[in-house]
């Protein structure tokens, strides 16, 4: 077809039927902007797919998150609206760019909890967990993995409602031998068989995700940030325990469990390292599961939400009333600096530590 010859997208509508506000995330993935609808006022959330470095044509991985998405309908699931476009021009040298365009939550976890001034209860923080493991629950029984479980994916309403976001790196999972790749999840929040090199992995990743993302809701930062793959187990292994086929059996015919050098001696003290932040004890019994080494043994979404945690006083609270007393959005991205930590430290010494793609103003303080 000439480059001059309009093609039609009658399904696709131009992107100059929004109205640009803010931007409020930026990331590998490319960039995602506050913006309203010109004629409904409907105020939205855009994220630009990144086509730059594509030779193929459309990026598999935004393909893969739109089928995904077009699936998965729930409460706690963040809704894709449309997709829509800026049509190729000479001005572009005839380069469409693909917007997802979202509803629109005004806040995410992350930029919650980087907000001194935003208390979470312990009946909130029990809301908060009931509606991530519920997502959760809704993605694995229609065979989702997330792979990318973090704060700052967690997305959160004025009106108190939790959406699971970014499926940019969630794939489809059959119970049959499978090998996917094991190259996901933000290294922090990275379980600890993906680490040693898992391609047979299942749901049991994102419960280690869910186990980060509840102890961050006491300690307020990432509880493991290693610096690279081999200090991130080094920090799992002093929490967690040495990793060695006693306590997590098969895990010596994991390949890279043999290259690498792990921690020996190391006892596990998830409860007791945590039990600074975190008073609840059925918190810290729920924690201690969902932060188990050995997958198979790590609880699932299920049977958390069965946990005892959720079901004694107090229970579960809505955050509307909370959340009601803020009037400005909490983005990971927009978050103000913390207070800094001494740099040009060793990896094990406290200090800031900023992943590829992080903003550069945004700082985290070790907890362990």
């Amino acid at each position: 077809m000439p480059k001059s010859e309009e093609s039609s997208y009658p399904f696709c509508p131009d992107e100059g039927k929004y109205e640009k506000l803010a931007k409020i995330g930026q990331g590998t993935f490319g960039e995602v902007f506050k913006a309203r609808d010109k004629k409904t006022k409907t105020v939205v959330a855009m994220k630009k797919v990144l086509m730059e470095n594509e030779k193929e044509g459309f990026p598999i991985t935004a393909l893969r998150e739109i089928k995904i998405l077009q699936v998965l309908k729930n409460d706690n699931i963040v809704n894709l609206l449309e997709i829509c476009r800026i049509k190729a021009t000479p001005y572009n040298r005839y380069k469409s760019t693909v917007y997802l365009v979202f509803e629109f939550c005004e806040h995410d976890l992350a930029g919650l909890l980087s907000n001194p001034q935003v208390k979470f209860s312990l009946a909130e923080i029990k809301k908060v967990m009931q509606q991530l493991l519920n997502g959760l629950y809704y993605i694995h029984s229609n065979k989702i993995l997330h792979r990318d479980m973090k704060a700052a994916n967690i997305l959160i309403t004025k009106a108190g409602k939790l959406k699971l976001a970014d499926f940019g790196l969630a794939r489809a999972f059959s119970d049959k031998l499978n090998r996917y790749t094991n190259r996901v999840v933000t290294l922090w929040y990275r379980p600890p068989e993906l680490l040693l090199g898992e391609r047979n992995y299942g749901p049991a990743i994102d419960l280690w995700g869910a186990g980060c993302i509840m102890a961050e809701m006491w300690t307020r930062s990432p509880i493991m940030q290693g610096n690279t793959e081999q200090h991130q187990l080094t920090l799992i292994s002093q929490l967690c325990g040495s990793i060695v086929p006693e306590t997590w059996p098969g895990v010596e015919k994991l390949e890279l469990f043999s290259k690498i050098e792990l921690p020996k001696g190391q006892k596990r003290k998830v409860k007791e390292r945590l039990h600074g932040y975190v008073k609840d004890q059925y918190a810290l019994d729920l924690l201690d599961k969902l932060l188990s080494l050995d997958p198979s043994k790590r609880v699932n979404s299920d049977d958390a939400l069965n946990h005892d945690f959720f079901w004694v006083d107090p229970l579960p609270q809505d955050l509307n009333h909370m959340l009601s007393r803020y009037n400005k959005s909490m983005f990971e991205y927009l978050a103000p600096p913390r207070r800094r930590a001494p740099i040009n430290q060793p990896p094990q010494a406290p200090g800031v530590v900023r992943p590829a793609g992080h903003n550069p103003d945004q700082h985290f303080e070790r907890i362990f």
